[in-house]
């Protein structure tokens, strides 16, 4: 078969992207499995966020719920091993960040009531405590400022169980002296989103916690920083928003809602059902909420873009859920706008389809007048004021079915078939990119079926896909070594000056329910469609 053929054959089925099918340089990546270290628990968030340290060769591995980071040796890529571990189980119940600037590494640091504020905490390359200061509640993600001036901290300031405590949600701006040991609480800033209480805002933002302002109910999930270190954008992940940060005033310019993803349009399918018992991706009439949660920032031609792993999440709590079962007698369509609504309201069709009953919803009537969904099932490329440039549309499912229809849609906990189609599918949620070769990439972890999606955006109008690597063992237990790799959640590129492989670029993926770190090494070869396991 020539190739104009292949690539229009393999763009037909999805497995490429309209810009592979026009033509791209003559080169592409392909991801090789090196060496994993097994952690030993399994469903114990032992292994989720993954920072490389060059100089020592070492990965800080975020094992949450022991309230330590776990320090990799990687100077033999194929065998990592444990060199130690740092306990910070004296700042907090959990970590759920950690980051790396030259000799200096971050960690946010949950409190053991999630709703008092965290602790970010600094300690040197051998584990070292040199800080520690006062965050917000619920400090999810920390990043440090290109220019190594400041360490931001996206402060999540989720409700308690009840909804009895509603934290405000905040980014902290650490702005870091010469020398670690003189940082005090007077060198923490707080960007909070009491200027939007009485704000009118874009109609896609969602607020709609109990008893909740704009302050309490928007949550930083995830930060992504400007070359220049002036700017920062924040995912707004249960809000579906993002944030835009003035670093040095240390306040919030502007919300942007990201609006929603019509997957009645043509490119925008998915499989909504997890009791038809096959794989059906197809047009529905119900709308996507992006619901970022990485995101991350790139230049081309001399112009900022923002990517996101859309996700989605959904305010799930004792106190209060908005989550129902469309199929459910509580979420009455609106005969109008869904003449169909008995036959969608069928599990083999939409019944199954987990929805949120905070918005869409005409209080006049009392019936719903539109569908929203968690979630986009894909990854998205945006201009830095947010206005979208490209969506993968129905991509990840897709691809994913190919590479494994036996277990299409599967949990990342068990070995299964489907059981994720009614709930956000694959679950997009980590995400980094490098550039490589002259080339910029995107790598995409897939949380349930696991995995890596990498995607050529160097031209943000026109990406194309290049590999889905799967380092699960579908034939092997959940729980046991032979399983590989299970929810991916933390990614970053080690680039070739920083590897310790010389001259070949790799990538860290930790897996937070396997417990595993992996390490792949990216190759250059010439370029096809890569789908496999």
């Amino acid at each position: 078969m020539k190739s104009k053929t292949l690539a229009a054959a393999l763009l037909a089925v999805g497995l490429v992207g309209p810009a592979l099918a026009g033509g791209q340089p003559p080169f592409s990546l392909k991801l090789l499995p090196l060496g994993s270290f097994h952690s030993g628990l399994f469903d114990q968030a032992a292994a989720e966020i993954v920072a490389h340290d060059p100089s020592s060769q070492r990965l800080f591995v975020v094992n949450a719920a022991s309230g330590r980071v776990d320090v990799l040796d990687i100077h033999d890529p194929a065998t990592p091993a444990l060199l130690f571990s740092i306990d910070l189980s004296a700042y907090g119940s959990a970590v759920n960040s950690v980051a790396v600037h030259g000799d200096l590494i971050a960690a946010a640091v949950e409190a053991r009531t999630k709703t008092d504020p965290g602790k970010a905490v600094f300690v040197d390359r051998d584990g070292q405590v040199l800080a520690a200061v006062e965050v917000g509640a619920l400090p999810d993600m920390l990043t440090f400022t290109p220019d190594g001036r400041h360490v931001l901290v996206a402060n999540e300031g989720e409700p308690s169980d009840d909804y009895g405590i509603d934290p405000e949600g905040s980014v902290s701006i650490i702005d870091l002296p010469r020398k670690i040991d003189q940082l005090t609480q007077d060198q923490v800033r707080t960007a909070d989103f009491r200027r939007f209480n009485d704000a009118e805002l874009d109609s896609s933002i969602r607020i709609f916690g109990p008893h909740a302002d704009v302050a309490q109910d928007l949550e930083p999930e995830y930060i992504a920083v400007s070359q220049d270190s002036r700017t920062a954008w924040v995912s707004l992940q249960e809000g579906n928003a993002v944030a835009v940060l003035d670093i040095r005033r240390g306040t919030f310019g502007a919300l942007h809602g990201l609006g929603f993803k019509d997957h009645g349009k043509p490119g925008n399918e998915l499989d909504a059902s997890d009791r038809d018992d096959k794989i059906d991706i197809r047009n529905w009439p119900v709308l996507g909420m992006y619901q970022p949660d990485a995101i991350a920032r790139y230049e081309h031609r001399g112009r900022t873009y923002l990517v996101t792993a859309n996700e989605g999440d959904s305010r799930d709590y004792g106190g209060y859920s908005e989550v129902v079962r469309l199929g459910s007698s509580s979420y009455p369509l609106d005969p109008e706008r869904f003449p169909d609504a008995e036959s969608l309201k069928q599990n083999a069709n939409l019944g199954r389809l987990n929805v949120s009953k905070a918005s869409g919803l005409n209080p006049q009537t009392g019936r719903y007048e539109r569908i929203h969904v968690f979630g986009g099932r894909s990854f998205s490329i945006w201009t830095q004021d947010l206005q979208q440039v490209w969506d993968s549309g129905a991509d990840f499912e897709r691809i994913s079915a190919e590479a494994n229809p036996a277990f299409f849609n599967s949990n990342h906990n068990e070995n299964s078939f489907d059981t994720r189609s009614d709930d956000k599918g694959p679950e997009p949620e980590g995400l980094t990119l490098a550039r490589l070769w002259g080339q910029t990439y995107a790598f995409v972890g897939l949380e349930r079926v696991s995995g890596v999606m990498v995607y050529d955006i160097s031209d943000p109008h026109a990406p194309s896909f290049v590999q889905y690597l799967n380092h699960r063992d579908f034939q092997a237990a959940p729980g046991t070594p032979a399983a590989g790799d299970l929810g991916p959640e933390g990614l970053t590129v080690i680039e070739a000056a920083d590897s310790p492989i010389p001259g070949v670029p790799l990538l860290a993926v930790g897996n937070e329910v396997s417990g595993t770190t992996t390490l792949f090494r990216i190759d250059r070869e010439p370029r096809r469609a890569v789908a496999g396991h």
